[in-house]
Formats: structure tokens, C-alpha cells, sequence
């Protein structure tokens, strides 16, 4: 997350300079490395809310024995990696 900002912030600053500096981070941005950051930071925000919503369930009592728990985090993960496929799949096609 922090290097995504990083880029950002840097692409932001970069494009407000002249049309030529526009013209390079619009061309940047559909670039594989510019795709992989989104793509990255993406997952991570997709895992913090699947986690997010588990945990919401959890403190509601649900899912707080060990099996249930064992069970509703192999869930979080399975959904998480179906997730950033589906986001991949958006950003590269």
C-alpha cells in the first residue's frame, strides 16, 4: 500500500507539471508495472475487507469455536483468492 501511494502521489505531481508530463503517466498508467500496483493494492484492500466482514460475524457470536473459525478463515481466503482473480481479469482485459 505504502509504494502504491508512492506511485501515485509521484503520477499526480508529474502530470500537473506540462501536456508532455500528462501525456507520459497517461501512458504509464496503462502500462503492466502501473497495472501490477493497481492489481496489487486492489488484493490487499480486498483481504482487509473480507477479514473486515468475518470479523463483523465473529463479534455478532457466530464463528467463534475452533472449527467454525478454522472453516470461516479457509472461507476468507478461498474468497479472497477468487477475488483478486475476478480484479485481475477486470484490470488486464
Amino acid at each position: 500500500m505504502f509504494f502504491a501511494l508512492i506511485f501515485v502521489i509521484w503520477a499526480w505531481a508529474y502530470s500537473l507539471q506540462d501536456q508532455q508530463s500528462f501525456d507520459y503517466v497517461k501512458a504509464l498508467m496503462t502500462s503492466h508495472l502501473a497495472k501490477f500496483i493497481a492489481w496489487g493494492t486492489i488484493t490487499v484492500l480486498i483481504y482487509h475487507l473480507v477479514g473486515g466482514i468475518r470479523h463483523l460475524i465473529m463479534d455478532m457470536g457466530h464463528w467463534e469455536e475452533l472449527k467454525s473459525g478454522n472453516l470461516s478463515a479457509k472461507l476468507a481466503i478461498a474468497l479472497w483468492v477468487v477475488l483478486a482473480v475476478v480484479a485481475g481479469v477486470w484490470l488486464w482485459f
